[in-house]
């Protein structure tokens, strides 16, 4: 485990020679990526698919030179992960010490800091006779969570060796929102993030840039905001973003009549004339643009909507193009998992990656109205999924399964689009049912991956509280579940919590996961 400052070194020692990285397909790991390029001054990149699978072999060569592996961690990042000579040791050493090694497991073992869901020890009953590095492996592995942003710390990493950009800010600015927006860390460890990010705005903010940005034309500014909680709001039209943001959506209920008139009560609250509020939110008038955060904020707090406003990052680049940090994640994320043409993984890759190069904006906005209609189908499929009760209690967990022919299912065939509904459905779920003991389940959502191969995908999300720690155990039940069945399924996203599994195994499957959390 390092510091930044210990890495200083092995970068420049690394300087000229070739790097090959391995991204993860969401939008930290793109800024990430972005970040590496300029630090590296490389302005080409050679792009291949490598399922998550085909890591293993690469990870076994890492592992016969250990002295060759580093971990770039955040000092004050808690992540418990265990020391290689724990895990790695000598069977001469654990047969000769089993009394030390149970002391030393209960020293180090992290499980008293873990959340467990609802007060069942579920791990007991998967550990089955484990000791020694296992059980301090499984400790280890029986929650999947997020860290501090990895595109936040290679920034740091940036900084410290005196090479950081404006450009490598509002990337490190992005990876902490694309945190946020798919809900990955908790509310607190956001705000302390974006407080660290508003330290380097200043900075950067009163120092003088390079020669590229001295042209008032060409210039950046990023700034830190206190926003509104509506998705796209500055690219759409306010009553458009209300009605497809998730917070809004949820808190008003818009999938019912009450709601829909309830919509309706808020912005005459507003004052707001029901023309300017439908068009398009730079057609709005300068009088009503200049004070409407405070008018939203006022009548948000009489309906109940007490978080409106959250931090946030803007950027303008130039006198024209202005985009909030959660602009810039939810139209990346709609051109990495595009589906509007046939055009490979790979192609959407690079065409995210261009999009956050200030240089084309057209990519940019091109994934902004991607991203609308991708908000617009995740709502439609919410209210139909609520309004036909598709949500079904199965016992330990809640589950909805999205038929083949629903609406914009191919979209839903794709990991992060369909995580961001599969939370969505849960709020929207927890808003509208009364059944107090379904609020504290988690929920796993289905959909079709495949038709021709017979797949689907699978996603398992937490259990929805304002106290949640965005621990998720269901990466370790689903590989149990699918070992246990011998179900067809294939682990092949960064997230264990996402697999694929063949549709003819998903009852069985779900018959186990039951049994397993019951």
């Amino acid at each position: 485990q390092l510091s930044v400052q210990d890495v200083k070194c092995e970068v420049f020692s690394f300087w000229f020679q070739r790097v090959a990285l391995l991204v993860a397909a969401d939008i930290d790991a793109l800024c990430a990526c972005k970040i590496l390029q300029a630090l590296f001054h490389c302005d080409q990149i050679q792009y291949t698919l490598v399922p998550v699978t085909g890591w293993q072999d690469l990870g076994t060569a890492f592992l016969e030179h250990k002295e060759q592996i580093k971990l770039l961690i955040k000092q004050d990042d808690d992540l418990g992960v265990p020391s290689y000579d724990d895990i790695f040791r000598d069977e001469d050493d654990e047969e000769g010490g089993d009394d030390s090694g149970n002391e030393s497991d209960e020293g180090s073992e992290p499980s008293g800091k873990r959340r467990r869901f609802d007060e069942v020890c579920v791990e007991e009953q998967w550990r089955g006779g484990l000791k020694g590095s296992e059980e301090i492996l499984f400790d280890y592995e029986q929650y999947e969570y997020h860290g501090t942003s990895a595109s936040m710390m290679f920034f740091e990493l940036a900084w410290v060796l005196t090479k950081d950009t404006k450009d490598m800010l509002w990337w490190a600015i992005i990876g902490l929102t694309d945190q946020w927006v798919h809900d990955k860390i908790t509310h607190m460890k956001y705000v302390t993030d974006v407080a660290t990010m508003q330290r380097h705005v200043s900075r950067h903010s009163h120092r003088n840039e390079d020669e590229e940005n001295t042209l008032s034309i060409d210039c950046m500014r990023i700034s830190f905001e206190y926003d509104l909680r509506l998705t796209l709001y500055q690219h759409w039209s306010l009553y458009e973003s209300i009605c497809n943001s998730c917070y809004t959506s949820c808190n008003f209920k818009l999938w019912t009549l009450n709601g829909q008139k309830k919509l309706q009560e808020f912005l005459a609250d507003m004052g707001l004339p029901l023309k300017q509020v439908r068009q398009k939110f730079n057609s709005m008038d300068m009088s009503i643009k200049e004070n409407l955060k405070d008018v939203i904020e006022e009548s948000a707090n009489k309906f109940g909507l007490k978080d409106i406003r959250i931090q946030t990052f803007g950027v303008h680049f130039g006198f024209k193009n202005r985009f909030l940090a959660s602009d810039m994640v939810h139209a990346t994320a709609a051109l990495l998992e595009s589906t509007e043409k046939d055009e490979s993984d790979s192609d959407n890759f690079i065409k995210a990656l261009d999009s956050l190069t200030r240089s084309n904006l057209d990519r940019l906005h091109s994934g902004i109205d991607q991203a609308k209609k991708k908000l617009m189908a995740i709502q439609q499929t919410v209210a139909s999924c609520i309004c036909t009760n598709l949500i079904l209690s199965q016992g330990p967990f809640l589950y909805c399964y999205l038929m083949e022919g629903t609406p914009d299912v191919k979209l839903f065939s794709k990991p992060m689009a369909l995580t961001l509904l599969c939370k969505y459905l849960l709020k929207a779920f927890i808003h509208s049912t009364r059944n107090k003991r379904c609020k504290l389940l988690p929920l796993i959502m289905a959909a079709p991956k495949d038709v021709e191969k017979g797949t689907v995908i699978v996603v398992g999300i937490p259990p929805e509280s304002e106290t949640s720690d965005k621990k998720n155990f269901f990466g370790r039940a689903f590989e149990k579940a699918a070992e246990t069945t011998s179900s067809r399924t294939l682990h092949d996203h960064f997230d264990t919590s996402i697999i694929e599994l063949k549709t003819e195994d998903r009852s069985k499957f779900l018959d186990a996961l039951i049994t397993l959390l019951s």
